[in-house]
């Protein structure tokens, strides 16, 4: 069965029940009501060429699937508090900012909040996409939990405490003495503490992406920093090679020493791990002679099923002794170009420490999409899931843009209901957008949406987003002859209407919409009943989503948009 047809055959049963069940008066609103959204992950069928996509499967017994966490999950950082993980990732200008995960065997993880969930703690307004929340690292000491973070435009770095991570989490104290971006937080066996970070070198950069990593002392007791900051890498592994972009800090003690591990080489194809070690905090530290200790970059560029852009890696030791390292990688559908729409990932794999030094892969290895799992791992399906809105609160998948100052959105009766304002997607303002991250390359987002467009401009549907200046707008817009289906596409300043029909709304039922990806390509169809589905553009190039032409740190988003032409 190809692509096109299993999709369409996607739950059509229980599409059927749903829509009869939904009939009612007709809605007169300018904010529409979403009564359902499934997202369907696809692959390509193990050792099949001929284009056939099955569901994304879970994970054999004993192995797991690399990425733990698919989709735009950068920057990954862990700790082990007895039995149990926790895990945060970059947010940058979506809201709330900083997903905490739960997890008790380094495989299966569940989201239990975040970070910065209420606006007092975080204020994102007029931020670019890619401005915000950067390479938090959480830390456990003394009952308490630490969150450490750059926070670009929007305060610089800062630190948060809190006794349970699911939250809530305190208000964020200025570190204003610790400059440039990745901050880590590491506590000594002999009670004091130390926050390493990026920043720029002691004198004028000697070439482009020259930095340098930097150690002050912290008191956690008060939150400050403690006397005068040492240098303790200047530009990286070799300086001499003008290396690039030394950042991601992380101390780790064991073996009688202080290991610092690091990213080098920037967060693209050319991204590394690497690794030195000292006999204090302060230093002096000594590079690995076999650095790097993770890369993909010396790889072949035709490999099947490539991981690139590997790095930003946090380690983390089990009750039982082994070490685990997670870090961000992407997945390309398009090894050529290295296009992906989906973000940079984190991935797990263990960690090699056997000598004196750790080792995650040797040069020229390939980070396994499956790996041995760590002892006692449940399998993990990562494939689809169904929200029917029907809980007190929307689930934690669920995330904004930018801050909101009211709510952006309601629940009820088991329906989705959005505020709509006149925010559009292309400013820098609060639209009504409610998204989730596109976390398989080839995919199915499908939406129940009842919707009655009132005002010429009004409209509410489905968007695929980037950045600010790269997204594909799917919406019911009440256009001056009457409601129309509209795909629109704003890419690089510019906004064209890409496919456009009359639509004949019936009030007793919900309008489907659908985005089917197949990597670089998106097709586009709605449907007033679910055997009935529309095909409005098929084909449309989506490179434009790609991280690689949209520019930025994030991965694409799927939503759930409404605009109201004037308040």
């Amino acid at each position: 069965m190809r692509f096109s047809q299993l999709l369409a055959n996607l739950r059509v049963a229980a599409l059927a029940t749903l829509l009869a069940a939904c009939g009612g008066p007709p809605e007169s609103t300018r904010n529409p009501r979403f009564e359902w959204v499934e997202y369907a992950g696809l692959e390509p069928a193990p050792g099949d060429s001929s284009g056939l996509l099955v569901a994304a499967p879970a994970s054999a017994p004993g192995t797991f699937r690399n990425p733990i966490l698919p989709g735009f999950y950068p920057d990954p950082s862990l700790v082990r508090v007895e039995s149990d993980y926790y895990l945060v990732n970059s947010t940058f200008s979506w809201f709330p900012g900083i997903p905490v995960h739960h997890s008790r065997d380094l495989v299966n993880w569940t989201p239990i909040g975040h970070v910065f969930d209420r606006r007092e703690q975080l204020n994102l307004d007029s931020l670019a996409v890619s401005e915000g929340v950067f390479a938090p690292t959480i830390r456990y000491h003394d009952g308490t939990f630490y969150v450490v973070v750059t926070l670009v435009g929007a305060g610089g770095n800062v630190v948060v405490t809190a006794e349970n991570p699911a939250g809530p989490w305190s208000i964020p104290v200025p570190l204003p003495s610790v400059d440039g971006i990745d901050p880590d937080l590491f506590f000594d066996d002999d009670g004091r503490a130390w926050i390493a970070h990026n920043g720029p070198p002691p004198a004028e950069p000697e070439w482009g992406g020259h930095r340098a990593l930097w150690i002050q002392e912290f008191d956690p007791a008060s939150l400050r920093m403690i006397g005068q900051r040492t240098l303790i890498v200047d530009g990286g592994v070799d300086p001499a090679t003008h290396p690039v972009w030394i950042e991601g800090p992380h101390l780790i003690k064991t073996k009688g020493y202080y290991y610092l591990i690091a990213a080098e080489g920037g967060t693209a194809e050319g991204h590394s791990q690497v690794v030195f070690r000292g006999p204090s905090p302060t230093g002096p530290f000594t590079p690995f002679e076999r650095n790097p200790i993770l890369t993909q970059r010396d790889l072949p560029a035709g490999r099947p099923n490539p991981v690139t852009s590997t790095g930003h890696a946090d380690f983390v030791q089990t009750p039982g002794g082994d070490w685990w390292a997670v870090f961000l990688g992407t997945r390309p559908y398009d090894i050529a170009e290295v296009l992906y729409n989906t973000g940079r990932e984190t991935f797990l794999l263990p960690v090699d420490w056997s000598g004196e030094w750790p080792v995650i892969l040797t040069p020229g290895e390939a980070v396994p999409l499956v790996a041995e799992a760590p002892e006692g791992a449940s399998p993990v399906s990562q494939g689809a899931s169904f929200d029917s809105f029907e809980q007190e609160r929307l689930a934690p998948s669920w995330v904004h843009l930018r801050s909101p100052q009211e709510a952006a959105y309601r629940l009820d009766r088991g329906d989705l209901v959005l505020e709509a304002r006149p925010d559009d997607l292309a400013g820098r303002g609060r639209p009504t957008l409610v998204a989730r991250r596109q976390q398989h390359a080839h995919v199915s987002f499908t939406a129940a949406m009842r919707y009655r467009p009132e005002a010429v401009g009004d409209e509410a549907g489905l968007v695929a987003m980037q950045q600010d200046e790269s997204w594909l707008l799917f919406t019911v817009v009440r256009a001056a002859e009457g409601p129309e289906i509209r795909l629109v596409q704003r890419w690089r300043g510019k906004t064209t209407r890409l496919a456009a029909a009359p639509i004949d709304l019936d009030p007793g039922r919900p309008v489907l919409l659908r985005f089917e990806a197949r990597g670089a390509e998106f097709d586009f169809s709605y449907a007033l009943e679910p055997d009935g589905w529309v095909m409005v553009a098929r084909g449309v190039d989506a490179t434009m989503l790609s991280t690689r032409r949209a520019g930025g740190f994030t991965g694409t988003m799927l939503g759930l948009f409404a605009r109201a032409e004037s308040e």
